[in-house]
């Protein structure tokens, strides 16, 4: 079975939000089949781990399985929220974008069967 390397954006995509000091990022993807890979390779300690330039102190996720998403909640990661950073992106809106540029190991046939809805995903395989 052959495995190929890729950036998570070709699987999900991510919204985001905030509350004080706390991000919540949701992570859906793009087709319920990628559901188990991403589950597998996204744990909340890897989300820390590849978001650990802001320091979150506690990652915590959810899964969605009905809705093929999960949703991650970072503890004080907005260097004290909207009102009391000086940081560029105060809402942590760059959070979901940043997440997104995790590699992911997944599947060539997997990949391969992506509606015809996102050729783009097909390029990978010839890696």
């Amino acid at each position: 079975m052959t495995k190929v390397d890729v950036p998570l954006y070709r699987l999900a995509h991510a919204r985001a939000g905030d509350k004080g000091n706390r991000s919540n990022i949701a992570l859906i993807c793009r087709d319920p089949a990628f559901y188990d890979t991403i589950a597998e390779q996204m744990t909340a300690e890897r989300v820390a781990a590849h978001l650990a330039a802001r320091q979150p102190r506690k990652v915590t996720r959810y899964e969605l399985p009905k809705l093929a998403a999960f949703n991650f909640v970072l503890d004080d990661v907005l260097e004290g929220g909207v009102n009391a950073s000086l940081g560029l992106d105060g809402h942590g809106k760059a959070l979901s974008f940043f997440l997104l540029t995790a590699r992911v190991i997944v599947d060539a046939v997997l990949l391969g069967q992506m509606p015809a809805a996102a050729p783009e995903l097909l390029h990978e395989l010839e890696k």
